[in-house]
């Protein structure tokens, strides 16, 4: 994994934390599967909220030409997917977050950042 990849990790994260997104993890998955390098969770109000933060993210990653591969979940805004290749972006709604706990599958106790 490059320093580059988890840069933008924190940049994604931090873009999150300025649309006032809810309890960010940052979670450094590269030596648990081949599928991404890091998983950032985020909790979003309500759905309108979850929808704010979405489009925060295409329209301020848009602008450095980072586009998602592809974006899960977006009509509903219940829980959003947004890849980013090497970065994973979970987006919950608060109901769906605390029922999936997506984060313990994942954190192994040193490979996770909470913004």
């Amino acid at each position: 994994m490059s320093s580059e990849i988890k840069k933008f990790a924190l940049e994604v994260g931090e873009i999150l934390k300025n649309k006032n997104a809810i309890d960010i993890q940052i979670i450094d998955v590269s030596h648990q599967t081949i599928i991404t390098d890091f998983f950032i969770i985020a909790t979003g109000k309500n759905v309108p909220n979850v929808k704010a933060l979405v489009d925060e993210l295409k329209i301020k990653l848009g602008r450095v030409e980072k586009f998602p591969t592809r974006v899960e979940g977006q009509k509903e805004a219940r829980w959003v997917v947004m890849d980013y290749t090497d970065v994973l972006v979970h987006i919950f709604h608060k109901e769906e977050r605390e029922f999936y706990n997506l984060e313990r599958l994942w954190i192994d106790g040193d490979n996770i950042i909470t913004l």
